[in-house]
């Protein structure tokens, strides 16, 4: 069981991670590639909507996403949206992205390549990913407008959907503690982080939310 003060903390750590964009309309759709088909979802419904004309789909696999997408996770998103009916011509595959940096770079030397004239960005992650995604693409990519998107839902419904807490809690704690450490290693913009997440964060560790830092910086 997680404490209140646990589950209140996390909430928090919740909250933060999500950019809170009003969406707009943008030159092309990214769809960071997890273990989440709700990515793949959530970039299809904003095609539907008409608010991009092009998607990318990036990511290789990795020990999350191995089992569930063993062809890597931009061909299993791209597949997932044609099964939605998006054309296959609207849909662009970046296939050896390994991590965000990785996702942002490839995405951007693709669409390059296919001459596409990219001023926006929508860019769909899993919620809790939001903002480092956007820090990384800002660090990565300048220039570019990038509009944050994921699939809308509470706190509560992620771990639901999950079905582990201690896991998702474990996921906001590790994304935070790469907030704080990347700018400094170039990967990131820096971000402002509130002392109140920043207590939160430290409460989280210290109940043992510990699974996803990063060796050497807990």
């Amino acid at each position: 069981m997680i404490s209140e003060q646990s589950w209140a903390d996390a909430q928090l750590l919740w909250e933060y991670h999500q950019m809170h964009h009003e969406l707009r309309p943008c030159s092309v759709a990214i769809g960071l590639g997890s273990h989440d088909l709700g990515v793949a979802d959530t970039t299809v419904d904003l095609y539907k909507r008409g608010m991009v004309p092009l998607i990318v789909f990036t990511g290789a696999t990795s020990p999350t996403s191995r089992e569930r997408m063993p062809r890597g996770e931009a061909v299993h998103y791209r597949e997932r949206a044609l099964e939605l009916g998006v054309p296959s011509s609207a849909v662009l595959v970046e296939p050896k992205a390994r991590n965000t940096g990785e996702n942002i770079t490839f995405s951007k030397a693709l669409l390059e390549g296919t001459g596409s004239d990219v001023s926006s960005v929508l860019l769909v992650s899993k919620p809790y990913e939001e903002r480092r995604a956007h820090a990384t693409a800002c660090r990565l990519w300048p220039g570019v407008e990038f509009v944050s998107a994921s699939t809308a839902m509470t706190f509560g419904d992620y771990v639901e959907s999950i079905g582990s807490a201690h896991l998702v809690v474990d996921m906001l704690v590790g994304a935070l503690q790469r907030l704080l450490l990347y700018p400094d290693l170039g990967f990131t913009t820096r971000q402002a982080v509130p002392n109140s997440v920043i207590e939160a964060y430290a409460r989280l560790c210290r109940a043992g939310f510990t699974k996803r830092l990063l060796e050497g910086n807990t």
